[in-house]
């Protein structure tokens, strides 16, 4: 009986069976990874023009390691920070440094994660204000009742 080894790993793999940073993923490893399901990023890539997924015969999509990078910022503005669709799309298109974040991901030789520039105290104040004026609209809506 001769000792047969399993078959080597993929290369960028390590010894988990993990891809590597830069490997593209497939929807389903996308949405286990964020934690939102597969229509919802569909959903996004019909919103957001700045996702540039590679999609191959099929319609099978692939996910470069900056389009992660920008699904989880655009999760966490969704989720975490409570801004609207159009928000984000506003802020990814208008936002500090919307240039400089669109001609590197244009341009970037190496697929390096986008780092995006979030006036984090700002969007705490504005979530403030907000949250003071809907307690307010609450307030005057129940004595008018």
């Amino acid at each position: 009986m001769s000792d047969i080894s399993p078959p080597d790993k993929a290369a960028g793999s390590d010894a988990r069976g993990e891809k590597s940073d830069s490997a593209f993923r497939t929807i389903s490893e996308v949405s286990d990874d964020l934690g939102v399901p597969q229509h919802v990023l569909r959903f996004w890539e019909s919103r957001f023009s700045q996702i540039k997924l590679l999609k191959r015969g099929g319609g099978r999509r692939y996910y470069r390691p900056d389009d992660i990078t920008l699904l989880k910022l655009i999760k966490s503005l969704l989720y975490t920070d409570g801004l609207t669709i159009k928000g984000v799309q506003k802020l990814l298109r208008d936002g500090p440094g919307a240039e400089r974040i669109a001609s590197e991901r244009d341009c970037a030789p190496s697929p390096k994660p986008i780092p995006m520039i979030v006036d984090r105290e700002g969007l705490e104040r504005m979530m403030a204000e907000l949250t003071a004026m809907r307690d307010d609209l609450r307030a005057a809506l129940s004595l008018a009742a």
